[in-house]
Parts: C-alpha cells; sequence; structure tokens
C-alpha cells in the first residue's frame, strides 16, 4: 500500500522561492558594487599614450613671473640705403626676484651692451618677424654674460618688445 503524498503547503514554497530571490538579488547587488569599484579604479588610472602609468604630482603653484622693463632705446641704425632710427621698449623676464635685482643694479652696463648691439643693426634685418625673433635672442645672450669676472650668467627667461618703430 502506498502512501499518499502529502499535499505540500503554499506557505513551504513561498519561503523558499522568497530566499532564492534574496540570494539573487544580493549576489546581482555585490557584483554591481565590484563593477562600479572596478569602473572607479580604472577610470582613476591616468595613463599615457604609450600605455606608462603617468603619476599624478602635487605641485606647487607656479611662482609669478618676474618682468623688468627698461627704458625705451632710440638709437641710430646703420645706414642701408638711409639713415634709420629705431625707437624701442623691452621687458625681459628673469628667474627670479634676486635676478631682477642684479640686472637693475647693473643697468648701466645692460643699457650700454643692448645700444652697442643695436646700433651694429640694419633696418631691413630687424624689420622682418624673423628678423625680430633674431635681435630677441641676441639681446638675450647680451644679458645672459656675466657682468664681472668669475660671475655666474643672468638667468634671462625671456625678451618682450613692447614697442617697435623703425622710421
Amino acid at each position: 500500500m502506498a502512501q499518499e503524498p502529502k499535499p505540500v503547503d503554499a506557505e513551504e514554497v513561498v519561503p523558499a522561492k522568497s530566499s532564492q530571490k534574496k540570494i539573487i538579488i544580493i549576489v546581482v547587488a555585490a557584483l554591481l558594487l565590484i563593477g562600479a569599484g572596478a569602473g572607479t579604479w580604472f577610470s582613476m588610472q591616468h595613463k599615457s599614450a604609450d600605455g606608462k602609468k603617468e603619476e599624478v604630482k602635487s605641485e606647487e603653484p607656479a611662482a609669478a613671473p618676474v618682468f623688468i622693463s627698461l627704458e625705451a632705446f632710440t638709437v641710430n641704425l646703420q645706414p642701408d640705403p638711409d639713415e634709420k632710427f629705431l625707437q624701442m621698449e623691452i621687458s625681459l623676464q628673469v628667474a627670479n626676484a634676486e635676478q631682477a635685482e642684479l640686472l637693475k643694479t647693473q643697468m648701466p652696463a645692460v643699457r650700454n651692451r643692448l645700444l652697442m648691439l643695436l646700433t651694429s643693426k640694419l633696418a631691413s634685418d630687424i624689420s622682418t618677424s624673423e628678423g625680430k625673433q633674431k635681435l630677441s635672442e641676441e639681446i638675450s645672450a647680451e644679458i645672459k654674460k656675466p657682468f664681472y669676472k668669475g660671475a655666474k650668467p643672468q638667468e634671462v627667461l625671456g625678451v618682450f618688445f613692447t614697442s617697435f618703430v623703425i622710421q
């Protein structure tokens, strides 16, 4: 004689389905959290074009640039066909305030060097953009020269024309 199967209560089935739903929800939530964490980690990594990780450096803010404005220069240029005059004003960018003070104390020597350089130029040499760029480099080289024997060269970072007129 066979035993009759016991009727299954609806209450017993529901908790089994409910516990399976809870497990699925927990697994899905865990996977979402892991995925979000991994995505965040990957997005925080900075990679350069060659695949190497770039280090994010916490740099101090750059110091404000130090400029020195020189008085206007008015010089006779070398005669091309006609005698021409150059009137210009420049500003120098130097490495730090110490360099600025050194140049200020040596200003007569700085102006002399620049006057000698400028009076050796032809108007046709410095009237083009390339000529002005070359003149800027020559001015920088002249100012960088030490003022006396055994001294270090000046640290001039840039020469900027603030006025430039050839007449």
